[in-house]
């Protein structure tokens, strides 16, 4: 799916327009340094793209875009918790919609920063006050940083990750390194198991590595790149790549999709971090493209 040709509604800035697709609002950056779009519903990042690369970020071609429903690729933001630890599935933030706070630009690239706050609906699926921001920050690396705020009279905890896809050339042919030896995996309903040094794939795979190191790198071989991830504010990097099974029973994926991606996540695991009032976490990724 390629929505970089989507008719303009706004015009903020020579390097930032408004755009929509579907109903849904989407921050489109064309900047001689990258390009990329940041959907409104979710604080999404859908597609990035550095000059004189190849997209970084994997979108599905069969995503859906509508307000009541998680995009499938991109960098979804799943907060305030992780997984099945509550309904719905990886919280609420990627399915709300957030508000543009602002955004600016010069030589090196462009910011754009998002917000989220609690609301009456979010407060009968998760009953705390809080402020969510996202800076996106845009050029030859990305950035992203998500900063949550408990604003609220008591403490309270959350987790939650930067849920990025990749895209890649081939499955088969990515080798992943840096992840750490041991994690928890989720095929085995979580058994903590020790790996090695490489990670290569053959099968679903999902897995909770929990002494990550920095960076992450994906050997995407056939496209001659390493992508490098360096991850901050986690306690943990998710590695998934569903697998034929898997994609084909996602109405969402087509069923050859998991050729051309795999996820390494920025990721709160566990039971997560408390915030008193008043108090700030941010959770982060780094990504960058090294030859």
């Amino acid at each position: 799916m390629d929505l970089r040709n989507l008719s303009t509604i706004s015009v903020l800035s020579d390097a930032v327009t408004i755009c929509e697709f579907q109903g849904i609002k989407i921050v489109r950056v064309i900047h001689d340094t990258a390009e990329a779009g940041i959907s409104l519903h979710g604080g999404h990042l859908v597609w990035y793209k550095p000059a004189g690369e190849k997209d970084i970020i994997w979108l599905s071609e069969k995503a859906e875009f509508a307000t009541t429903k998680a995009i499938r690729g991109g960098i979804p933001v799943c907060w305030p918790w992780f997984g099945k630890a509550g309904t719905p599935s990886h919280g609420f933030a990627r399915t709300s919609e957030w508000a543009l706070q602002e955004h600016r630009e010069n030589e090196n690239g462009v910011i754009v920063a998002l917000e989220l706050e609690d609301s009456e609906a979010s407060r009968t699926i998760w009953p705390h006050k809080f402020h969510n921001q996202i800076i996106f920050e845009i050029g030859a690396e990305l950035k992203v940083h998500l900063t949550s705020t408990n604003t609220d009279a008591h403490p309270w905890s959350f987790s939650g990750a930067l849920h990025t896809y990749f895209d890649i050339a081939d499955i088969q042919a990515v080798e992943i390194t840096g992840m750490g030896d041991t994690y928890q995996d989720s095929t085995q309903a979580g058994k903590v198991c020790e790996g090695g040094d490489i990670l290569t794939f053959a099968a679903e795979t999902d897995r909770v590595y929990t002494a990550p190191a920095n960076p992450v790198v994906i050997h995407d071989k056939p496209n001659e790149r390493q992508i490098q991830v360096n991850n901050q504010g986690h306690n943990a990097a998710v590695i998934w790549n569903p697998w034929q099974e898997l994609s084909i029973s996602m109405g969402d994926m087509a069923d050859n999709s998991y050729e051309t991606m795999v996820c390494v996540e920025s990721t709160i695991h566990g039971d997560g971090v408390e915030l008193s009032p008043g108090e700030s976490h941010t959770l982060s990724t780094l990504i960058s493209v090294k030859r």
